[in-house]
């Protein structure tokens, strides 16, 4: 009786000793990498997140930015307006010169420049000038001087190129190929069978293309030169 009794008190002894030393260190491991997991798991998810919401603002920009550039290109004067090319490829942008006001309203027209600096593309545009002359002071006033306005359309760029489609070229960048086009539809005007019809553009399209370091290939957009 006595045996049976120890027996059953050495059983119920080994039935409530808790956890060794070896399964506790191997639950706490089992935890620890789960929770690592999980952290894995959920920064990868804060991170993809980030990534989404960045190219949406990314895309938001350039959407602002090409939007304006359709507008610009869309309202180009002519050349025979202007006096010289209505659009200009620079060094380091884009020149157009565009009609502005509304439809009723004295014809005027505005000189709006696109350029690269700090990394920042700004829309600098002219006040509207009504006569060939303050028209002539704007193309050639900077477009950093007090009356212009700054409008920074978007950040992280490289640089900003512009290729113009001349019919007689193609696609070009040489500000050579434009002028020529303009005296060559100057002289066609002068022929007795198209004198009466208007001076042609000498640009008809035109082609941008922005570069940054986060970009593996430049964004290009193609618009349409006039109305």
């Amino acid at each position: 009786m006595r045996r049976t009794v120890r027996s059953e008190r050495r059983r119920a002894g080994r039935r409530q000793r808790g956890f060794t030393l070896i399964e506790l260190m191997v639950a706490i491991a089992i935890l620890a990498v789960v929770a690592i997991l999980s952290w894995r798991g959920l920064d990868q998810i804060m991170r993809g997140r980030q990534t989404i919401q960045n190219a949406m603002e990314d895309e938001r920009v350039f959407v602002q930015l090409f939007d304006q550039l359709s507008v610009d290109a869309r309202q180009a004067a002519t050349d025979d307006e202007v006096g010289q090319p209505a659009v200009s490829a620079t060094s380091n942008g884009l020149q157009i010169v565009r009609s502005f006001g509304s439809p009723g309203e004295a014809p005027r027209l505005q000189v709006v420049r696109y350029q690269v600096q700090d990394g920042r593309v700004t829309r600098y545009a002219s006040p509207p000038v009504a006569t060939l002359g303050q028209l002539q002071r704007a193309l050639a006033a900077s477009s950093t001087s007090g009356a212009w306005s700054a409008v920074p359309l978007i950040s992280g760029v490289g640089k900003i190129t512009a290729r113009m489609y001349v019919p007689n070229v193609g696609w070009t960048t040489k500000m050579g190929d434009v002028t020529n086009e303009i005296a060559r539809n100057a002289n066609n005007v002068k022929v007795p069978q198209f004198g009466s019809t208007p001076l042609a553009r000498a640009v008809m399209g035109l082609e941008v293309s922005i570069g940054a370091p986060s970009l593996h290939v430049p964004i290009r957009r193609v618009f349409l030169v006039g109305e």
